[in-house]
Parts: C-alpha cells; sequence; structure tokens
C-alpha cells in the first residue's frame, strides 16, 4: 500500500482434511479472511503453495480458478451478496447456470435445496421480501447447490441475532455433515468456533495455534 509493505499473511502451514469442518478464529485485521480468500482461490499468494486435491491453484490463470471455484467450492458471505433482482429460486440456480445444467434440471435441484433451508415457500420472493435470516438460508441454499467439496463461509452470521446465528450454524454445519463436505469458517466469535471440528488461532498473519475440539458440538 503506497510505500508501505503489509504482509497479512507470514510462513503459514496447514492442511485440510475431507469431511471436516474447520474455524479461522481471529480478530479483524488478523489475516483470517485472507487466508480464506487465498484457500478458495479468490486471491493469489506472492509466494509459497496452494494445493487443492493435488493441483496447485497458485498456478491457475483466471479463467482456470473461475472453473475450480465453479466445480469445487461453495461461498456463504455475510452480507448474504443475493442479486436483488432476483427471486429466491433465481438466486439459488445461478451456480448451475454457470454449470451449463438444463433449467428443468436447475430448478428441481434449486427446490430440493430451498426445502432443506425450509424456504421453498419463499421461492418467488425477493431478498427486499424477505428477513435477514431468510435471506442467509438462500444464501446457504446457493453455497451448496453444486455440491462442492468446500465451502467457505466468511462470517456468515455477522449480521444476525443470536437466535438466528444459532439457526444458521446449525443449518450450515448439518447440511456439510450430511453430504460429507468440508467446512471452513471464518469468525472472531468463540461460541461459533466450538461448531468446528478443529480451531485455527490467527493472530497478526501467523498461525498462534490450533485447538481440536469435541467433534464439532455446541
Amino acid at each position: 500500500m503506497g510505500d508501505e509493505r503489509i504482509i497479512a499473511l507470514n510462513d503459514v502451514s496447514l492442511s485440510f482434511e475431507r469431511e471436516k469442518i474447520y474455524c479461522l478464529l481471529g480478530t479483524s485485521g488478523s489475516g483470517k479472511s485472507t487466508l480464506l480468500n487465498l484457500i478458495a482461490g479468490l486471491e493469489k499468494p506472492t509466494k509459497g503453495e496452494i494445493v487443492f486435491c493435488g493441483e496447485h491453484i497458485e498456478r491457475l490463470s483466471e479463467k482456470q480458478l473461475a472453473l475450480f471455484r465453479q466445480k469445487y467450492v461453495g461461498f456463504v458471505f455475510q452480507s448474504y451478496n443475493l442479486l436483488p433482482t432476483l427471486n429466491a429460486m433465481e438466486n439459488v440456480t445461478l451456480p448451475l447456470i454457470f454449470s451449463g445444467m438444463p433449467k428443468k434440471m436447475r430448478r428441481k435441484r434449486a427446490a430440493e435445496m430451498l426445502k432443506a433451508v425450509g424456504l421453498l415457500n419463499r421461492a418467488g420472493h425477493k431478498p427486499s421480501q424477505m428477513s435477514g435470516g431468510q435471506q442467509q438460508r438462500i444464501s446457504i441454499a446457493r453455497a451448496f447447490i453444486n455440491n462442492p467439496r468446500v465451502v467457505f463461509a466468511d462470517e456468515p452470521t455477522g449480521n444476525l441475532d443470536s437466535k438466528t446465528t444459532i439457526e444458521m450454524m446449525d443449518l450450515i454445519t448439518s447440511i456439510a455433515h450430511t453430504r460429507k463436505q468440508t467446512l471452513i469458517i471464518v469468525t472472531h466469535d468463540m461460541e461459533i468456533a466450538r461448531y468446528s471440528d478443529e480451531i485455527i488461532r490467527i493472530k497478526d498473519g501467523l498461525v498462534e495455534a490450533i485447538e481440536r475440539t469435541k467433534g464439532g458440538t455446541r
């Protein structure tokens, strides 16, 4: 940034196993979101390597990275990131459109996901017609629609009240367990971190500690 050199992450070496839930825990500015963006292929490291199922994703072109994310990755964001002009069904089907799936099959799978998150009756509603919790449920349905190997959740409950937070975390972790997917959550909240199998504490761009929990239960 200008003449200032900022090291967002330094000497970080981690391994993630399939079908487990991980939490990247740290305060604002610790480097946890940068780490998530690197693992997910949203940013490239200036040094080092990121190996996903044997493939070095830091070597991929932008086009190859887009295909990689489409095939293997799902995202849940704090701000939901739903398209305001589309209804719930249309928002959920978006990843399937890019994969070239026929419309009838897209709608069938989206209906299944909307039912799984308890919002099939809201399929025709736009984001402005839904509560924050409902919008996040739509975001979760969209993240899982392609049955990705890994789902990344960046502060997924940051805009929600405590009751809705518990509902969302129970929902995300339940779907990941049922589908045998890896879930990587970024948070600064220890209550959220307790849902994980392993907590990775990040501070000043370094891995400060790694803690195993009791099987991802609250």
